[in-house]
């Protein structure tokens, strides 16, 4: 039947049905889809001529409705200039209506359209002037409304306030955002709109970003995220895609480029998320590029961009190139071969981004040409390059000023001012650690080093190149293991987390039970898997540090040690060496290829993993043991002798750097019986040794689920410490472990235990009610002074960025402990309980921990690799 047939009420109604699925496409991203279904209305609304008198109006605000809807559609298939000249068409439709008042009203949406579209292309100056227009509106019509007002008329304010501030984000203006955001969550809350309370946060967490609240950021997405899932309802993407924002500003680049891998496959399933998906890969580029994969990067990052220049939005194609132009800069200066067109490629760039909102993007490009032009010599070049980049303003991100500064210190070597490099680099370092003091959680604190990666590199090639060990000493406490530097302060608990964690402990139960009856687990395994993944999320931001200590000067730690010997490791390329320090003085050492030392001690760690379990065949153990001989040979000769030939019979304090973190030095042969402490600096290593004794006299003895040789380990440790309390059996759970450790002079824990490398904070030990984390334990109010882990693996730490070791043992000493015992590989039942035995022997008979650790090792090297961390 023609379409002309039909009535005009039955086509309006084909008409609308067009339009919402039109509408449903295009939330579900399938925008060509939507395109041509609301083409389709719009050619079905044209064929009513003439329009009945008694329908024009509806005829008439459906034709805008479908002109409205297919502008994003549009914009997002074609490009913004066909999506405006979409709106275009709305205003004239909107002038057939006589009555001003209908104009009026139907003129609001449009205005906060057209900003949204303009927005979306990166012309955010121009769409304030819009959502103005929109809001003036609005504010009056609410305010002629008597109460109770209709939500969707709260509803269309909070929607043009709410992105109103995230414009007025966009364009760094700060104070103006944070009132239209304000003023949007508590006329949300006031009304009762809880889904316009978690879209509205999400903008304030993204303001939060921008300003580098990073905690503060991550606690908006986090409470937004709750309030999806309560109501039942899908977690937006941009959602996901701003936390990914936060947590690369922190500098957690592999923790965000997994997170949007959980987002990247979903995006592809469907032919039209152009937008969408091009942030995604434009985002993960960038994880990418951090972590240094910088093929990954650049094919991401193109992706983004090919994607992006269909949308029309300049930003977004700029950043995908200058993530591309970043990731041949560094492959070029990593290896020396800088091709020609590389510098003007990199100024054309520059050049091109001429707009106002591009003038961050054309200042990164002008650096990395800077680098370059350095790199090849052409100095004259370079410097009138870097007069050209602006000073940093308040919103700048700190990468690009320590771009800004690395470029300055660069330029300053190849003029041969080596104080000048290092003012630099000393002024950029003070940079990141104001950012650094806002972090408040570990991880967040340990992984903002990675933007003063290579201003700290530079630092240690200059110093080291001047062979002044008292210099490198210094530079070494300033560039490394910062996080240990802070105050831990008393942590107030977290009840989402708790629950969390709790709910984690339950499907833990319920696995183990269900095992033993025979019955299906994957369901709560794959509950218990998500509910991890969230708890790691809230993790980023738990934690409340005080003031940063000082740096510790070289003679402060020299009169701390005595008689004592202090190593600190560093590596500059594949050079690594040692500053010894004792009896006043410094002298370095160098000692071979770092790779080769932590290739070495990978491989004596997966033999010590090998011959841990306590009934391997005597012919395998002996082929494994002789092995771990040659490793711990090889070691022992790169590592320990040049180092010994200096330190003489002195007691050692190690300061690791990089893969050495895994050498349990107490199984190298020249250091059988000699007591050594490691420690993540030599700061750190000063606070726990000047911090206080304490009254505690408390000792707990735990035992967890699993382990048939720990009943008599505990009887007999409970002979040394006859006051102790005891938990073991099912008494032995988490929920009774932590109150009881808090304050502890010592707590002694066997349990089996793993290494969570992607969020160590949450590495864990297996009790009777489950896992016990790190986090619980560093959050503590009174941490135990000593604690000893006999558990497999509890010393390993994920080391970042200016050697910030991450790790069970190692956030037990950020937050607190003097002392931490533990394995750095796997350590059998039997061998465990020997140890331990031998160990709190001599403890309690009065031996330091080091010491008594250092005789207990010895007895049997290699199946006893533990280490005494912190001070001895």
């Amino acid at each position: 039947m023609p379409v002309i047939e039909q009535g005009p009420i039955e086509l309006l109604r084909r008409v609308r049905e067009l339009h919402q699925s039109g509408v449903d496409a295009s939330c579900v991203q399938r925008q060509h889809e939507a395109t041509r279904l609301l083409r389709r209305g719009i050619r079905l609304l044209d064929s009513m001529h003439p329009v009945p008198p008694a329908h024009h109006d509806d005829w008439l605000r459906l034709r805008i409705r479908l002109l409205t809807t297919l502008a994003f559609s549009e914009a997002e298939v074609v490009g913004l200039a066909e999506g405006l000249a979409r709106l275009d068409d709305v205003r004239t439709a909107i002038e057939r209506f006589h009555d001003p008042a209908v104009r009026a009203e139907l003129t609001a949406p449009v205005n906060h359209n057209r900003g949204l579209l303009l927005m979306g292309g990166g012309r955010n100056e121009d769409s304030i002037a819009l959502f103005d227009a929109a809001l003036a509106y609005r504010e009056e019509q609410l305010a002629a409304t008597p109460e109770p007002v209709p939500a969707p008329m709260v509803e269309s304010l909070l929607n043009t306030l709410a992105t109103r501030g995230l414009a007025y984000t966009r364009l760094g203006r700060v104070k103006r955002a944070r009132e239209d955001l304000t003023r949007g969550i508590k006329l949300a809350e006031k009304h009762e709109l809880r889904v316009s309370v978690a879209e509205v946060r999400r903008h304030l967490g993204a303001l939060e970003r921008r300003i580098g609240n990073v905690p503060a950021a991550l606690r908006c997405f986090d409470e937004s995220e709750r309030t999806y899932r309560a109501l039942e309802m899908e977690v937006p993407t941009q959602l996901r895609r701003e936390r990914v924002e936060a947590l690369l500003a922190a500098g957690l680049s592999d923790e965000a480029g997994e997170h949007l891998d959980e987002i990247l496959p979903r995006l592809r399933q469907g032919r039209d998320n152009t937008r969408e998906l091009a942030d995604a890969e434009l985002f993960r580029a960038e994880a990418a590029l951090m972590s240094g994969d910088l093929d990954l990067a650049r094919g991401l990052a193109e992706s983004a961009r090919q994607r992006m220049r269909r949308w029309g939005c300049q930003t977004c194609v700029a950043n995908a190139t200058i993530i591309g132009l970043r990731a041949d800069t560094a492959d070029a200066l990593r290896t020396g071969e800088i091709p020609a067109a590389l510098p003007a490629r990199a100024l054309r760039h520059a050049r091109s981004m001429s707009a106002p909102r591009l003038a961050e993007q054309a200042t990164v490009a002008k650096m990395l040409t800077v680098r370059v032009e350095i790199r090849r010599g052409n100095l004259r070049r370079a410097s009138t390059l870097l007069a050209e980049v602006p000073r940093p303003g308040q919103l700048t991100p700190i990468d690009h000023r320590m771009l800004r500064r690395l470029c300055r210190a660069e330029l300053a070597v190849a003029r041969q001012d080596r104080r000048a490099a290092l003012a630099e680099i000393r002024a950029g370092l003070a940079e990141l650690d104001r950012v650094r003091d806002r972090m408040g959680g570990l991880e967040l604190v340990s992984g903002t080093a990675l933007h003063g990666r290579e201003l700290g590199e530079l630092a240690v090639r200059l110093v080291l190149g001047g062979e002044d060990p008292r210099r490198l000493f210094d530079w070494l406490e300033r560039t490394r293991a910062q996080t240990y530097r802070y105050e831990p302060l008393p942590q107030a608990e977290d009840p989402e987390l708790a629950e969390c964690v709790a709910e984690i402990r339950g499907l833990t139960q319920s696995i183990q039970q269900a095992l033993h009856d025979g019955h299906p687990t994957a369901a709560a395994k794959a509950r218990r898997a998500e509910l991890l993944r969230e708890a790691h999320r809230m993790g980023w931001h738990a934690g409340n540090w005080g003031k940063p200590r000082p740096v510790a000067k070289m003679d402060e730690v020299a009169a701390r040690l005595g008689n004592r010997a202090l190593v600190s490791f560093a590596a500059s390329a594949d050079e690594l060496v040692a500053v010894v320090v004792l009896d006043g003085g410094a002298s370095i050492v160098r000692l071979g290829s770092a790779e080769r030392a932590a290739e070495s001690a990978r491989m004596l760690n997966v033999d010590l993993n090998a011959m841990a379990p306590d009934h391997t065949p005597a012919p395998l153990a002996e082929v494994i043991m002789t092995s771990a001989r040659r490793q711990a040979e090889r070691l022992d000769e790169q590592l320990v002798r040049p180092l010994l030939a200096v330190t003489g019979e002195r007691d050692l304090v190690i300061v690791p750097t990089g893969g050495l973190y895994a050498v349990p030095w107490g199984v190298l042969p020249s250091l059988h019986y000699r007591p050594t402490v490691v420690a993540p600096s030599a700061t750190a290593w000063l606070s726990a040794e000047l911090a206080g004794a304490g009254r505690a006299r408390k000792v707990v003895l735990v035992r967890g689920p699993g382990l048939p040789a720990a009943r008599a380990e505990i009887d007999k440790l409970a002979t040394h410490y006859r006051t102790s309390k005891q938990l073991s059996g099912q008494g032995a759970t988490a929920t009774a472990v932590l109150p009881a450790v808090d304050g502890a002079k010592l707590a002694h824990i066997a349990a089996h235990g793993a290494h969570e490398p992607e969020n160590a904070l949450f590495s864990r030990l297996e009790l009777a009610d489950g896992a016990m984390f790190a986090h619980e334990m560093a959050g503590l109010r009174r941490p135990p002074r000593q604690v000893v882990l006999a558990a497999c693996e509890l010393a390993l730490n994920r080391i970042r960025p200016g050697d910030e070791a991450l790790g069970f043992a190692s956030a037990l000493l950020a937050s607190g402990s003097q002392t931490v015992i533990a394995p750095l590989s796997k350590v059998g039942d039997q061998s465990s309980a020997a140890a331990m035995d031998d160990y709190h022997r001599a403890l309690a008979g009065g031996a330091s921990p080091a010491v008594a650790l250092a005789d207990a090792i010895a007895v049997d090297p290699m199946r006893r690799p533990f280490v005494c961390l912190g001070a001895g």
